[in-house]
C-alpha cells in the first residue's frame, strides 16, 4: 500500500506541476504577451511624442531668435529699398547713368539700350529690361558685365551673348532686369 501510496501522491504532484506549468504558459500568453506587447508600443509612443516636443522646442527656439531679429531685419530690408532700389520714376534715368558710368568705367562703347517696364506684377517689385549692346575688348566687356552686377543698384543680368564685331572687337549683348519700388 505504501508503494501505492507513493504513486498516488507522485501522480498529484506531477499533475500540480504540470497544472502550474500548463498555467504558466497560459499566463505568459493570455496575459503577459499582451501586456508586454501594449508596454512596447506605449514605450515607443513615449519615444516619439518626447522626440516630437524636442523638435518643436527647436523649432520654438528659432522663432523666438527670428522675432528677435525681426526689427533689425525690417530695417534692413528698408535701408535695402532706399539705397539700392530706385522709385519707378528715376528708373530710365537711373538706368542710363548706371550704364553708360559702367561702360565708361570699363573702356567699351555703349551702342545701343533699350527699356521696356514689364507691366505684369507678380512681385512686389516692379522690373526695368534693359537690351544693352555694348562694343568692346573682351577683357572690358567682362568688366563692364562684372561693373552691373555688382553695383549698388540692385540688378540682375538674365542674358549674357558675346557676338564678333568689326576690326576685332566683340560685341555683348546683355539683358539685364533693374528692380524699382513702385
Amino acid at each position: 500500500m505504501r508503494k501505492s501510496r507513493r504513486q498516488i501522491v507522485k501522480r498529484i504532484v506531477e499533475a500540480i506541476a504540470v497544472s502550474v506549468i500548463a498555467l504558466n504558459i497560459l499566463a505568459f500568453y493570455l496575459i503577459y504577451r499582451p501586456l508586454g506587447t501594449q508596454a512596447a508600443a506605449e514605450a515607443r509612443h513615449y519615444t516619439e511624442l518626447r522626440q516630437s516636443v524636442r523638435d518643436l522646442e527647436v523649432r520654438v527656439d528659432r522663432l523666438e531668435k527670428f522675432q528677435a531679429e525681426l526689427p533689425e531685419t525690417g530695417k534692413a530690408l528698408q535701408d535695402f529699398m532706399t539705397i539700392r532700389i530706385p522709385p519707378r520714376r528715376q528708373a530710365y534715368s537711373v538706368a542710363a547713368h548706371l550704364v553708360h558710368k559702367v561702360g565708361d568705367a570699363a573702356g567699351v562703347k555703349v551702342m545701343t539700350m533699350g527699356y521696356h517696364l514689364e507691366s505684369e506684377q507678380h512681385d512686389p517689385l516692379e522690373r526695368l529690361a534693359l537690351d544693352i549692346n555694348v562694343v568692346g575688348s573682351y577683357a572690358g566687356l567682362m568688366k563692364f558685365s562684372h561693373g552691373l552686377e555688382t553695383a549698388n543698384d540692385f540688378m540682375l543680368v538674365r542674358q549674357f551673348t558675346f557676338v564678333p564685331g568689326e576690326n576685332g572687337a566683340l560685341n555683348l549683348r546683355l539683358g539685364a532686369d533693374l528692380y524699382l519700388t513702385p
